[in-house]
């Protein structure tokens, strides 16, 4: 009996229920009034949720657009110089080579006794670099060709110099360790 009653008393009110949804935001709007009724302050996160991606993305395209640049303004660069002078590009082939190889046995070679000495080498062969990258901006720029092209030569040449004697020196410093290590006796 008690469930006839039920369906009875749904049966009356069928009419009356509010079937609509709420509508958007309601939630939020009631979140908000709960809070301020108990005293909290709620900082709404929805307006900065698009923020943050859009400046990484943003961040990316700058880079992006900034490293193409820089590396299409080398390629340009290299590309001029062959234009002015093709045999650049086959003697700068050859001494960068030699001098890589002569850097990696440098390097090999770094030991306590010579590790200042290999440390002030790398240096000296980073400022030769840097003064040869700007001959050759000069040389794009239109400078006196045949005096800059002696001077990238020549550039070469002291980076080359420079490297050989160290290794002497280093070969010599190793030679004298081991002949007093060969004269020490217990």
């Amino acid at each position: 009996m008690e469930k006839d009653d039920i369906k009875l008393l749904f049966e009356n009110l069928k009419n009356d229920f509010d079937t609509e949804s709420p509508s958007t935001g309601h939630e939020e709007r009631f979140l908000e009034k709960l809070n301020r009724s108990k005293g909290v302050v709620q900082i709404s996160n929805k307006k900065t949720t698009w923020w943050k991606p859009l400046s990484i993305a943003a961040s990316i395209v700058v880079i992006c657009v900034l490293g193409f640049q820089l590396v299409n303004k080398e390629d340009n660069i290299k590309e001029q110089i062959v234009k002015i002078s093709p045999e650049v590009s086959q003697t700068e082939f050859y001494f960068a080579s030699l001098i890589e190889e002569q850097v990696q046995e440098l390097r090999a070679l770094k030991s306590p006794e010579t590790e200042q000495l290999v440390d002030d080498t790398l240096k000296q062969i980073n400022r030769l670099e840097t003064d040869y990258n700007n001959l050759e901006q000069e040389l794009v720029a239109g400078g006196d060709s045949k005096l800059i092209l002696n001077a990238m030569i020549n550039n070469f040449q002291t980076r080359i110099d420079l490297l050989k004697e160290v290794l002497t020196t280093i070969e010599s410093i190793k030679n004298l360790n081991y002949q007093d290590d060969a004269n020490f006796t217990i």
